[in-house]
């Protein structure tokens, strides 16, 4: 896979950053090691300028070339899932409960590559500025970056992202233009019934019986409610409640996610799920109280934000090796906020993992670290193209 000479001979030094990140892996707003350990390596590659403070473990590594006023956002997450590390691996998280099982170590290593290759070799005309960004998972950070004034203290004219994608050959590159990635919700509802004996039902109100019937019935929000060509997707991931054999409890706590794409689908499952929920609960003698809560909106890549992107992939990877993706997925993405604020596009990056090996958010996923070369190429060809010198 061809790569920038120059990035090639940092694979081992990447390998390293990448595997350190993967041993002490840090959830949404608590990456304050992460963070600290971005700011030194920008250090010492002789960045420009470090802009800190937004959404307070946020990063933005500033690189500046020539006497151009144009500029570009390269952007990376940093923060990791809770999740108990399964990998078995000699740099398996330290951490209990916290894995880097999306990669995301992956990214704020390839984009750690570009910023060390960028600041070396200053081939541009402009500004470049290097967006780690926390919280992508769970707490909107891009949202929050964008809140805390990132476009502002950091004008670009368009701003980029990547993610690695297992199910797909190392080293290849997927675009699409307009919905990449879809719209995500978190659903929470809280089952209060009546406890009682599990010998004496009828003495009670049984808020797992409750909470069955709503999982069903959820179901129907989509292939009932919705026209069959429009995409949306209700799934419940958790559910806890009871201690006892013998114990029917008095509360039960439910948590799922949405996806949709269209903003009339999101509210048509966002009813449906109150209304459902509510009325179940209801009809049992139960209650249920219940929160929806936006976490991000679709992904949707500008078309000539595309083409850029699509370009320097490209010169990367070479023509057959950059796919177009013929639809969009259903995973969620907050960077959807950035591309909201300005013009831009996001990639996905094969990074090759068999059919039978764990795929993203999974306790026995790693990072290829072969495509950290290819994603850090990525990052500099574009940065260098857009920013290309004249004359």
């Amino acid at each position: 896979m061809p790569v920038v000479n120059r990035i090639a001979e940092y694979q081992e030094e990447m390998t390293g950053w990448r595997r350190d990140l993967h041993a002490h892996p840090e959830l949404s707003m608590r990456e304050f090691r992460t963070s600290a350990m971005v700011q030194a390596k920008l250090r010492e590659f002789g960045v420009d300028e470090i802009v800190t403070g937004m959404a307070t473990t946020g990063v933005v590594g500033v690189i500046r070339a020539g006497s151009s006023d144009r500029a570009i956002g390269l952007r990376a997450d940093m923060d990791a899932l809770p999740i108990q590390e399964e990998t078995g691996l000699d740099y398996a998280s330290q951490t209990p409960n916290a894995m880097h099982a999306c990669g995301h170590d992956g990214h704020t290593t390839m984009l750690l590559g570009a910023a060390k290759y960028l600041a070396e070799t200053r081939n541009f005309d402009g500004t470049v500025y290097l967006i780690f960004q926390p919280a992508e998972e769970y707490e909107a950070g891009a949202d929050k970056m964008v809140k805390d004034g990132l476009f502002e203290k950091c004008p670009m004219d368009m701003v980029f992202g990547v993610h690695n994608w297992p199910q797909s050959p190392a080293g290849t590159f997927l675009w699409r233009n307009g919905d990449v990635m879809a719209a995500v919700a978190w659903i929470d509802i809280a089952i209060t019934g009546k406890g009682s004996h599990g010998a004496f039902p009828h003495q009670g109100v049984d808020p797992i019986v409750v909470a069955a019937n709503i999982v069903n019935a959820l179901q129907t929000i989509v292939s009932r409610n919705m026209e069959p060509i429009q995409g949306g997707v209700v799934s419940i991931g958790h559910i806890s409640g009871g201690d006892a054999y013998n114990i029917l409890p008095e509360r039960v706590v439910m948590k799922g996610t949405a996806r949709w794409f269209r903003p009339e689908v999101g509210k048509v499952i966002e009813d449906g799920v109150r209304r459902l929920a509510v009325g179940i609960a209801e009809s049992f003698g139960a209650t249920a109280e219940v929160r929806f809560t936006r976490h991000a909106p679709a992904t949707v890549n500008d078309e000539d934000a595309t083409a850029i992107a699509v370009s320097a992939a490209t010169l990367v990877a070479g023509e057959a090796r950059v796919k177009h993706l013929p639809s969009p997925t259903m995973g969620g993405e907050d960077f959807a906020y950035m591309l909201e604020a300005k013009q831009g596009a996001y990639l996905m990056l094969g990074s090759g993992r068999g059919p039978d090996e764990p795929l993203l958010h999974h306790a026995r996923y790693d990072f290829n670290d072969a495509v950290l070369p290819v994603g850090a190429s990525w990052y500099s060809t574009l940065a260098e193209k857009y920013l290309a010198r004249k004359g």
